[in-house]
């Protein structure tokens, strides 16, 4: 992670901007995609949820940096652990080991989730699991 990508807040002074990523070879039968952001070093006992955003189009393979700073129509952005829809960055504890973040794009066999932008992260990562037809992972590291 760049200093790009680290949250704005908390005792950290990030730019708090979302990273591009891209995405190929959907399984048959993809109707949409989902991306999570999830630091499972978080100390909370249940991790941190750092960007949820689903009903995104199956024939989208790309959100451009800066995507989860952005009210697009494109996609829905729900609650994050931050409180609030769009990316937050990340902020581990100052000291703390450097902290995971695992940015995981998930190919789903419906359109639509059926949930809107209130949706906390545990409810959205419910129907995820529930319409998963495959998913993959990149994790990054960072510590302050």
């Amino acid at each position: 992670l760049t200093n790009k990508q680290v949250f704005n807040g908390f005792g950290c002074t990030g730019e708090n901007i979302s990273p591009q990523l891209s995405w190929k070879d959907a399984p048959k039968g993809t109707k949409s995609f989902a991306v999570t952001v999830y630091d499972p070093d978080a100390p909370t006992g249940s991790g941190w949820w750092h960007w949820v955003v689903f009903d995104i189009s199956k024939d989208k393979c790309t959100l451009p940096s800066g995507f989860g700073n952005s009210e697009s129509q494109d996609a829905i952005q729900s609650i994050t652990d931050y409180g609030k829809s769009g990316f937050g960055g990340a902020c581990p504890p100052q000291g703390d080991k450097a902290h995971k973040y695992i940015f995981t794009v998930h190919a789903l066999d419906v359109e639509t989730l059926g949930l809107d932008k209130n949706a906390n992260a545990a409810l959205v990562g419910f129907y995820l699991n529930s319409h998963s037809l495959a998913k993959a992972s990149l994790i990054s590291y960072y510590g302050r």
